[in-house]
């Protein structure tokens, strides 16, 4: 059963949710890579309006009292193994003062109970090694890590380096 306090994001939402990315972000020790604008964000969310009409990413949200106080940003990926489709979580973030209260439980629900009503096959993220909080959280919710696996990633010069070979 769905949370009240949660649902599908809204354009009028896309500068709550980009000032809790850049909050997430300072959280993360990560503010100088934070780009990210109102322009980026709703591009993304809801189309390009000069281009591609698709959305690229999905994002629910929660809100208290009328506020957006937590997000959920996400894109679809494949699983080659399964045959199917499953949800990969960019960003969860709940506002410290909200946090204890069910939010991001409420958050992870809604995109679970998306895989489920897809049959979408799996749900997943990755989390900083020193995040114990968050590590704590998700191993309650039965999510496991995949300590086998290391994450690769080319940005900036690297990047454009291969991209331009």
């Amino acid at each position: 059963m769905s949370d009240p306090r949660v649902r599908r994001v809204r354009r009028s939402d896309v500068d709550a949710v980009v000032k809790l990315v850049h909050e997430l972000a300072a959280y993360e020790r990560a503010s100088a890579e934070c780009t990210l604008t109102a322009e980026d964000l709703e591009a993304a969310l809801f189309g390009a309006p000069s281009g591609d009409a698709r959305p690229a990413l999905f994002a629910h949200v929660a809100e208290v009292a009328g506020e957006v106080v937590g997000c959920a940003l996400w894109f679809l990926n494949f699983s080659t193994w399964r045959g199917t489709h499953g949800i990969y979580l960019e960003d969860l973030f709940v506002r410290p003062q909200h946090r204890q209260a069910g939010l991001g439980k409420a958050l992870l629900t809604a995109l679970a109970e998306e895989c489920v009503q897809r049959g979408y096959a799996r749900l997943e993220w990755s989390v900083l090694d020193w995040n114990e909080p968050s590590i704590g959280f998700y191993r309650s919710l039965g999510a496991v890590p995949m300590e086998e696996w290391t994450v690769f990633r080319l940005t900036d010069d690297a990047l454009t380096s291969l991209g331009t070979s």
